[in-house]
């Protein structure tokens, strides 16, 4: 019999919505007449045939039972999914129906119709369409899940048997996407037990068990856990090679039952990040709430979080500058989103922060109390292959968006900077350790403005970092490429970095401060690589094990690429109010001084004389040594011009 039941049942799940009720009530309406005739028949001992008044008493139990079922909703329930709540909705609307039918053949009374029948009948009614539930929940419930097996689910196992890892399996236990098939716990008193009827295996047991179980997948359903014994457990998992999905942290979930689309991929941040430490309350808020507050370069990887934080704060006002038409509508969408009504203004302004008579329309028409300016070209081999259009835009436009800040009265101007304007190599960074002095030397003229520079290293996730480089990667089957075996950077998360540079800001005093944020243990970016291709569920293929999954395969480092970055120029940082903030001490040259010589370097820019503009570089910025490769590479791409001036000062 069992074959010609999953025949059926394909068509019949595939039947429209409105077919699959008018079944259940033509199920529902055979029931009412049959229990009717059983009700009779366990009244009198003989079975009677429906007519006159007996006919009446069925045909009354189709009257009232069906409006009654109707409006109950037994009819709106997916029967393979019903449970426990769709039994109690039958039995609430049986009772009802068993009131009213009670009344009239049992309370008032018909003739030929024993008064009895009033009581048999609804008890017989609730256990034919109680019974009708549960057969069609198995039936079906049953036959979908053997067409969903016959898809081959992806068996995982969820880890951690509290309430989160509960409910994430309840809410999986029809998905068509993955077979939960059991738990994970640490608590070893649970280990051997059945949760749900799952067993609970210890975590120890995971690499025999991948295999035996055929696991595919491990979902980390422990979003309470601190950042060190999460990193312990995905250590533990790394070793089983199966791939590890999570949920987000408790206060990014919901309140109430979880779903698969909470679920998302391990991201990297996971074993990089650090704890968190607690903000401070009073520097976040100083510059920000109820104050008009301006972010340059609002679209990218740090302006958008920075938009998010201090939307987050409550700005009265929060001018979004992006040259990106699309970058600015993404971001300025998404922020409305998150507004719920709040009395904030949301001002998006299409403009460039090199373009002085815009900075300064915008800075007096809407007279910010701080500007965030994370405005920035910042990939390295990009800005080398364009260096005029670099320096232009991360010099210039520094330089521009501060002096229209000083000039219409803006309290704060906080830059972001990063590590890679220590001792640069590259354009970029020298372009930005120039952008730093800029602001140390008009603060040393500046009384109205405060000029605050914040420095750190790479952002996980930020535009250009390796992070979704390598998982694209990954995706695609590798290989993984890698500049160098031995490249080193520091990692910190974009929320993390956004709410320290706001800290940061506040702590201007009288400004010109280069503040250098704690960015932790610098990373082996080809260790970090292989934590990416473990934690995916694939192996390393090298010359210990040819038959792994994903290689990495080294090529050479890009035009200006160091193999580590630093933080600081000089030694002996002093520490501030904040365990993770750091001052440093920079010199620069006086504003006297550097004006008339940022006049000669904009000049070569608009002449693009890369040659001069190189050089005027290396006689400006401290510490600035490209690589001899790289200026041999700008001559072959750019031509000779200012051949002489780079070697009148040492750069060929």
């Amino acid at each position: 019999m069992k074959k010609p039941l999953s025949k059926l049942a394909v068509p019949l799940l595939a039947l429209p919505r409105t077919a699959k009720r008018l079944i259940a009530i033509s199920v529902d309406l055979c029931l009412c007449i049959l229990s009717v005739w059983l009700a009779f028949y366990l009244r009198l001992g003989d079975f009677v045939y429906l007519s006159g008044n007996t006919l009446l008493a069925a045909l009354a139990s189709v009257g009232i039972a069906l409006p009654i079922f109707v409006t109950s909703g037994l009819y709106r329930a997916i029967f393979r999914y019903s449970g426990l709540p769709a039994l109690l909705t039958v039995a609430r609307a049986v009772a009802i129906y068993g009131l009213i039918y009670a009344c009239v053949f049992t309370a008032v009374g018909i003739p030929e119709v024993p008064r009895t029948i009033g009581i048999i009948q609804p008890i017989l009614l609730l256990l034919a369409i109680g019974t009708s539930r549960a057969v069609a929940h198995a039936w079906f419930g049953g036959q979908y899940q053997s067409i969903v097996k016959r898809g081959k689910r992806p068996k995982v196992l969820i880890y951690g048997a509290g309430q989160t890892g509960r409910q994430l399996a309840t809410a999986m236990t029809n998905s068509v996407e993955m077979a939960v098939i059991g738990f994970i716990d640490d608590d070893e008193r649970l280990h051997g037990h059945v949760l749900n009827g799952m067993p609970i295996y210890n975590p120890g047991d995971l690499p025999s068990l991948v295999p035996t179980l055929n696991i595919d997948t491990v979902l980390l359903a422990m979003p309470g856990i601190g950042r060190k014994r999460r990193n312990e457990i995905l250590a533990e998992i790394r070793t089983a090679h199966v791939s590890v999905r999570t949920l987000p942290s408790m206060t990014d979930l919901a309140q109430g039952k979880l779903s698969i689309s909470d679920l998302r991929d391990l991201d990297i941040d996971d074993l990089l990040g650090r704890e968190p430490v607690s903000p401070n309350h009073i520097l976040l808020i100083k510059n920000v709430k109820d104050k008009v507050v301006l972010v340059t370069g609002a679209g990218g990887s740090i302006g958008s979080e920075l938009c998010r934080q201090i939307l987050a704060i409550g700005p009265e006002k929060l001018l979004l500058i992006e040259q990106s038409e699309f970058a600015l509508y993404a971001i300025h969408q998404e922020l409305e989103t998150k507004l719920a009504g709040r009395d904030i203004k949301l001002v998006p302004l299409l403009a460039a922060v090199q373009e002085r008579n815009r900075m300064r329309e915008i800075m007096g028409a809407w007279k910010p109390h701080t500007v965030y300016h994370a405005a920035a070209y910042k990939h390295v081999p990009l800005v080398e292959h364009n260096p005029a259009a670099g320096i232009k835009n991360n010099v210039l436009g520094t330089l521009t968006t501060a002096q229209a800040a000083a000039d219409h009265g803006v309290a704060d101007f906080v830059l972001i900077s990063t590590d890679k304007a220590v001792r640069p190599t590259n354009i970029m960074g020298a372009s930005k350790r120039m952008a730093e002095m800029v602001l140390q030397a008009l603060a040393a003229v500046t009384t109205s403005t405060r000029f605050t520079m914040v420095r750190f290293g790479n952002v996980l996730g930020s535009s250009g970092s390796v992070v979704p480089k390598f998982r694209q990667q990954i995706r695609d089957g590798g290989p993984i490429t890698l500049t160098h075996p031995d490249i080193t950077r520091y990692f910190m998360t974009i929320p993390e970095a956004a709410q320290l540079v706001i800290q940061a800001g506040a702590m201007a005093g009288s400004g010109g401060n280069v503040f250098v944020l704690d960015m932790g243990q610098p990373v082996k970016i080809i260790d970090l690589a292989r934590r990416m291709i473990e934690l995916s569920g694939l192996s390393l293929k090298d010359e210990k094990h040819p038959e792994g999954d994903i290689d990495i395969q080294i090529t050479s480092l890009r035009p200006g690429e160091k193999l580590y970055e630093e933080l600081l120029i000089g030694d002996n940082p002093m520490p501030t109010q904040h365990q993770r903030i750091m001052k440093a001490r920079e010199d620069f040259i006086a504003w006297s001084e550097l004006q008339p010589k940022l006049a000669k370097l904009e000049a070569a820019l608009d002449a693009n004389d890369v040659g001069v503009i190189r050089a005027m570089m290396l006689q400006l910025v401290s510490g600035y040594a490209p690589h001899e490769h790289i200026v041999d590479w700008v001559y072959l791409e750019q031509g000779t011009a200012g051949l002489e001036e780079c070697v009148l000062h040492g750069a060929a």
